[in-house]
């Protein structure tokens, strides 16, 4: 496990990394980049979406323009007082306090669950990704966004000491395991000397015919949501 995995060393280094983020984030994962994986998804009418990591609200801010029905999850609150100068704290986001793997929104309560630059800092990655299906309205569609597994040997070792870093041999396991049937993988890159990233868009099994569900209640939230558990 990477350092950064462990979750109050991510918080830590958040709490730093927080104050650049944006200016450094776009030489990883841009605007292009974040076009191209939204035209991945399919919306639909009034879509209810959940951004899982959503840090300081950069995947926020292209789920915004496909749906108004917007909630924001990180564990960080340096880099949720980011998108709450974006978006304000109860606005044209939803936003809490939680944690990727402890989900604190009833099933099937989303359209669609994006989650981009935050499966890296998961300690169990499948158990992160069976919550984000658990979620997400049968039918509907789970997109993660992660980093590329490096192929030379030196940055493999530098990789492996810091977060998890998946190819899509990886990735197949992880997403099967998390009980997701349908799903495909894509590989991003801002410029050629840009780390890779491996981006997953995954089908959740059923049918979402009947289904009516809005996002619950959350423990730590910064705001108040529909359906209170």
């Amino acid at each position: 496990m990477g350092i950064l995995e462990d979750k109050s060393n991510a918080r830590l280094f958040y709490k730093y990394l927080s104050k650049v983020y944006d200016r450094i984030n776009r030489f990883n994962w841009n605007e292009e980049m974040r076009a191209e994986a939204l035209s991945w998804l399919e919306f639909g009418d009034d879509p209810t979406v959940l951004d899982v990591g959503c840090g300081t609200g950069f995947g926020t801010e292209g789920l915004l323009e496909h749906a108004d029905d917007v909630h924001g999850l990180d564990q960080s609150v340096h880099q949720m007082e980011k998108a709450f100068e974006k978006f304000g704290k109860h606005d044209r986001v939803n936003f809490y306090r939680g944690d990727a793997e402890r989900l604190p929104f009833r099933d099937d309560a989303f359209d669609v669950v994006w989650s981009s630059g935050s499966i890296e800092y998961w300690p169990n990655p499948v158990e992160g990704l069976r919550e984000l299906r658990r979620v997400a309205k049968p039918g509907g569609q789970v997109l993660v966004v992660g980093p590329d597994y490096p192929h030379n040997p030196i940055l493999q070792r530098v990789a492996d000491a810091i977060m998890l870093f998946y190819d899509a041999d990886e990735a197949d396991r992880m997403f099967e395991a998390a009980g997701y049937e349908e799903f495909e993988h894509h590989i991003q890159r801002a410029t050629p000397q840009s780390p890779r990233a491996i981006t997953t868009v995954a089908r959740v099994p059923g049918s979402d015919e009947g289904v009516d569900g809005s996002a619950a209640g959350a423990e730590e939230s910064a705001s108040t949501a529909p359906d209170a558990e």
